[in-house]
């Protein structure tokens, strides 16, 4: 089966999912663009006191945590096959063509990182990405396999470790321990608060405290990234994601990975807001088990993006929101400077987990309005030219040129 489109065509599913796989990675996001970094991976720890912090963590624990992160992950391996054999098909190396690009967006992700926001991924994507070109040759189905042994390794030892902690008898707190973790939390949030007193300050608080964080992501959880970019690249090559395949196979896909996924998260979710958010309850149910659920995650809503949105007007600004990705993933950082940094809105740290949320739905329109407006009159988006520019070390045409 043939999966590789003609040169300088675009595959509109790849386009559309990329799209909604942005959009969604914001839905989370936001938290950690707004308040102190502990509260995106513990809820209790800052902001979340009312019912609609709680009604909006269920809804994106549900719906939304790791799986869009994955998806986006997973995109990224299928991009990295189609841009490599295009290069191939035009005549040059691929390599030549991968490591520049991978070059240039660890540039940016270094930046992103440093400057403006601890949740940056690129700089992870760029350094896996470097591994992952080792694999882009194998088959699916070794692909396939090679990626299945991968989560096995991560999520079982992740698992493994769970269980281990369940089994041990831990005494609780005392009164002065947990005095102590107290304060160490305050003095945490007044120091990331003085950090976003602008892009500069940023720079020495985080040079300060986690100088090395974008390489030791490698070694952390670049395992579970590079199974999903191994992951993309089957799921590309086997057409999956070029939606080639008989709807009947995207509609039992969608069912066998959504449904028992979704249900997970709703029982997870339900005992921990029943148990308070409980450590004992809270870390096992949304910190590790539901690891195993990310992939299995992205597959499905994949395969939902591919029945729903082939075509139509929707499925357009999808599509216009996936080619516009890079620039759409960094500008949420910056709108997030602009309402969180001092030197401008100064709102960190003053919204709670419920009201941040309210800034993602304008967001996402402004994704969907100015996405396929820019690329009317533009070939790529602002972002996506400069990187374009700066990973062939040439200014690259940005007009759009209007047809005969």
């Amino acid at each position: 089966m043939a999966t590789t489109a003609p040169p300088n065509t675009r595959i509109e599913t790849l386009d559309i999912i990329r799209g909604i796989a942005v959009m969604g990675i914001f839905s989370v996001n936001v938290v950690g663009l707004g308040m102190v970094e502990s509260a995106y991976f513990y809820p209790p720890d800052y902001g979340f006191a009312t019912l609609g912090d709680m009604v909006m963590w269920a809804l994106n624990f549900i719906f939304v945590d790791g799986r869009f992160r994955s998806l986006f992950s997973v995109l990224f391996g299928a991009s990295m096959v189609l841009v490599i054999d295009r290069a191939v098909a035009a005549g040059r190396k691929g390599w030549k063509v991968h490591f520049p690009r991978m070059a240039a967006l660890l540039a940016f992700g270094l930046v992103h990182f440093y400057f403006l926001w601890w949740g940056d991924i690129l700089s992870n994507y760029a350094l896996v990405g470097m591994i992952a070109y080792m694999f882009v040759r194998l088959k699916p189905k070794t692909l396939t396999l090679t990626a299945a042994g991968l989560f096995i390794f991560m999520y079982g030892g992740m698992t493994a470790g769970t269980i281990v902690q369940s089994t041990q008898n831990r005494p609780a707190l005392t009164a002065e321990q947990t005095a102590e973790n107290e304060q160490r939390l305050a003095l945490r949030i007044e120091r990331e608060r003085e950090a976003h007193a602008s892009p500069a300050a940023h720079l020495n608080f985080t040079l300060e405290t986690q100088p090395l964080r974008p390489f030791l992501s490698v070694p952390q959880y670049g395992i579970e990234t590079l199974a999903l970019m191994l992951l993309g690249m089957a799921l590309y090559k086997s057409g999956f994601l070029s939606g080639t395949w008989a709807q009947r196979d995207y509609v039992r896909i969608a069912a066998y990975t959504l449904v028992p996924m979704l249900l997970y998260h709703v029982l997870a979710a339900a005992a921990v807001l029943n148990a308070d958010f409980a450590r004992a309850v809270f870390t096992p149910l949304v910190r590790m088990l539901p690891f195993w659920f990310h992939p299995v995650g992205a597959i499905g809503y994949a395969a939902l993006a591919i029945l729903l949105f082939r075509s139509g007007a929707l499925a357009d600004r999808f599509a216009a929101v996936g080619r516009t990705a890079f620039s759409n993933y960094l500008c949420c950082t910056l709108v997030g400077m602009l309402l969180f940094f001092d030197f401008a809105g100064g709102l960190w740290g003053d919204l709670s987990r419920g009201q941040l949320w309210l800034i993602v739905p304008p967001v996402w329109a402004l994704m969907l309005l100015w996405s396929p407006w820019w690329l009317a009159r533009y070939r790529y988006g602002p972002l996506e030219w400069a990187w374009r520019s700066l990973s062939r070390w040439e200014l690259q045409p940005m007009r759009e040129v209007a047809a005969a």
